[in-house]
């Protein structure tokens, strides 16, 4: 089984408040310790959810049942198999399925992240079509290179690379300043965000995170191994493609409400 799986570089130094909000009496605001987005709870909630009725509820039989169906499987397109409801529906579907604990944990983790922020700027309807993208951007890049494949792919890692090279398009800025703390300013030019030290250290550590966990090096024998090819397409996605997604900059600005 191939994991759309862990992203192990630390969230960059520029993810942090570009200016602190004050209270009525003067004192520093508090932000809540869980200030999530709720397309983010709504994503956390249904992995977390059907993770556990695999691993709780489901057999052996179960468990191969519902990764058959779900999980995206290159041969399934390549091999002699009819095209069913699960060849349209697994490309997506995967997304929400995790191959451990750990795997999960770690996600869930990096949604929290950079999913919030992103969630915040751009709208629930916006994010949701996000997270598809991304999904489909990452599968696509797997497939290319891994056509006739049998190994399952699962794990949100796809669409979480998404929201990172999306992250990266901000120079990582999070203004807090609101309710809802969300990526800050415009999308910077490519020229621009080339210029960032802080994004090209985390470009460079991000790559090299993902070759050494794909090539394998370090892991255990017969341990899942890590789809990094699809994280660099999800990645790519948000990189290249945050400004269709992003809302018009004078209702996104500072995570201003506006129309999802």
């Amino acid at each position: 089984m191939s994991y759309d799986d862990d992203q192990n570089a630390s969230p960059p130094a520029d993810m942090e408040p570009q200016e602190t909000s004050k209270d009525d009496d003067g004192g520093q605001g508090r932000e809540p310790v869980f200030n999530l987005a709720p397309a983010v709870v709504a994503f956390g909630f249904a992995c977390i959810a059907i993770y556990l009725v695999q691993s709780l509820w489901l057999g052996l039989q179960g468990q191969l049942w519902l990764t058959v169906r779900f999980a995206f499987l290159p041969i399934r397109y390549t091999g002699p198999y009819p095209l069913d409801l699960f060849a349209f529906v697994s490309p997506v579907a995967y997304s929400l399925l995790h191959g451990s604990m750990a795997h999960l944990l770690v996600n869930m983790i990096w949604l929290a992240a950079f999913g919030s922020p992103l969630a915040n700027r751009i709208g629930t309807l916006r994010f949701v079509l996000f997270w598809v993208a991304g999904a489909l951007a990452a599968v696509a890049l797997h497939f290319v290179l891994h056509p006739t494949s049998a190994a399952p792919l699962v794990g949100a890692s796809g669409s979480i690379s998404a929201m990172m090279g999306a992250a990266a398009r901000f120079a990582f800025r999070v203004d807090r300043r609101q309710p809802k703390p969300s990526f800050a300013g415009p999308v910077l030019p490519f020229s621009a965000v080339l210029r960032s030290r802080t994004v090209l250290v985390f470009l460079a550590v991000w790559m090299v995170v993902n070759l050494v966990t794909g090539l394998g090096i370090g892991a255990s024998a017969g341990a899942p191994q890590i789809a990094w090819e699809a994280h660099i397409g999800g990645f790519l996605l948000g990189f290249l493609g945050i400004r269709l997604f992003d809302r018009p900059h004078g209702d996104a600005a500072a995570g201003a409400p506006g129309r999802p």
